[in-house]
């Protein structure tokens, strides 16, 4: 018996040690996992079809990851040309969320910025392009730590501020594509030809807009504005919600704001220069076409607006294996899929 634990001792200590310490990411991003690969495309759009299993950030980025984010990136003076952060996000009073300080040395090399979240973190960032995204996807593809790159990883950049990126093979987190978003937004799961909702709330009807755990619920302008419930507008409201405040409206994969709140980045690349944009965002006055599954938009990837964010893809999270003695000296592994949902 002492030899099978020593032989039980040593194959754990090789499952557990063999991976080089790290460091510990500054972000982590809450994720569900979009599974049913090789599920049919929507018939009404074609969109939705994809052949593997995938995760999927469960909320929109928010204001307090992007804020570590640009604490540990975006610090010193002259690391601001890559638009990492502008005044918008501290100015715009309808979505603003991150306040820029200068520590020392206010346009002089060696002088440094601090970033500060604005009221609540558990907000969507807003006022951000599809290259602010591609390089927080960067970032978190090689570590999200202090210093990580965000010029390399899921998108090669190379302090690119125009033009269009694809994802690199072998990317761990990236913009979602078109039929990523769509299918963990809209499609009905549970097998592959389960059939899509025309909205991300697990309904065909519009949405309501009241913030708490009614079902079918979201953040959009339905005549009045979600967070004030009045229809007249202020310059000084900040319209945005938490994430997840919409308890019970959920897509059928548990993701949360894919209507409404802040239009969402995806991959597509729309007329050769644009990138496409999807879900609608707290002040459409279009209606609920917006948040319908059969309404694409786009935008030149350089733009922003006080209604436009983004959420991140990524690869499942890895199996993990649980060693289990047995009788008769037997070694035994079992493997496990880890789930964060």
């Amino acid at each position: 018996m002492k030899n099978v634990t020593r032989l039980a001792a040593v194959l754990l200590a090789a499952l557990t040690f063999t991976t080089p310490s790290q460091a510990q990411p500054l972000v982590t991003i809450d994720t569900v996992t979009v599974g049913d690969a090789g599920n049919a495309a929507d018939s009404l759009t074609g969109y939705g079809s994809v052949g593997y299993e995938y995760n999927i950030g469960q909320y929109e980025v928010t204001i307090g990851q992007y804020t570590s984010f640009l604490n540990a990136v975006a610090t010193g003076i002259g690391t601001d040309g890559l638009d990492l952060w502008r005044p918008a996000m501290e100015t715009d009073f309808n979505s603003r969320g991150i306040s820029r300080t200068t520590i020392s040395g206010e346009g002089e090399l060696g002088g440094s910025y601090s970033y500060a979240s604005i009221g609540s973190g558990a907000r969507p960032i807003a006022a951000v392009t599809w290259f602010n995204a591609a390089r927080f996807a960067n970032w978190m593809n090689n570590g999200a730590t202090i210093g990580a790159s965000t010029e390399t990883g899921a998108y090669t950049l190379a302090g690119a501020t125009t033009g269009i990126f694809t994802k690199n093979a072998g990317a761990t987190y990236w913009i979602p594509d078109q039929d990523e978003w769509y299918k963990a937004a809209y499609y009905k799961g549970g097998g592959t030809n389960s059939g899509y909702w025309l909205y991300p709330t697990q309904s065909d009807t519009a949405p309501g807009n009241t913030i708490g755990g009614d079902a079918n619920q979201a953040n959009w302008y339905d005549g009045d504005f979600s967070v004030t419930q009045d229809s007249n507008y202020s310059p000084t409201q900040n319209y945005l919600t938490e994430a997840g405040l919409f308890s019970n409206s959920a897509s059928a994969y548990g993701t949360y704001d894919q209507g409404g709140n802040v239009w969402e980045w995806n991959g597509a690349v729309v007329n050769d220069t644009n990138r496409g944009l999807n879900g609608g965002s707290w002040k459409e006055d279009g209606g609920n076409p917006n948040l319908q599954s059969t309404y694409n938009n786009d935008l030149d990837p350089t733009l922003f607006g006080n209604g436009v964010g983004f959420r991140v893809a990524t690869v499942p999270e890895p199996s993990t294996y649980v060693l289990v003695l047995m009788g008769a000296g037997a070694v035994y592994f079992w493997k496990r899929r880890k789930r964060s949902v």
